[in-house]
């Protein structure tokens, strides 16, 4: 499992940005999952179309969590 720290913020008001954590099965490495996370990301956006994604990173699921 590995999971994209997402930081989104919502359309009508740009000021209001949350961090939204996406799990998911991945066999490579983080660096990876930066690149190959574009499209987990885009059906999260297709579900929450008030919110735009500004930044992304992965980390694996229980670490600390971190600002991006």
């Amino acid at each position: 499992m590995i999971e994209i720290i997402l930081t989104v913020c919502a359309i009508a008001n740009p000021a209001n940005c949350e961090e939204k954590y996406l799990q998911f099965s991945w066999d490579g490495s983080l660096r990876q999952c930066v690149m190959a996370a574009q499209p987990y990301i885009a059906e999260w956006i297709g579900r929450h179309p008030e919110w735009v994604a500004t930044k992304w990173s992965c980390d694996y699921p229980g670490h600390e969590k971190r600002r991006i």
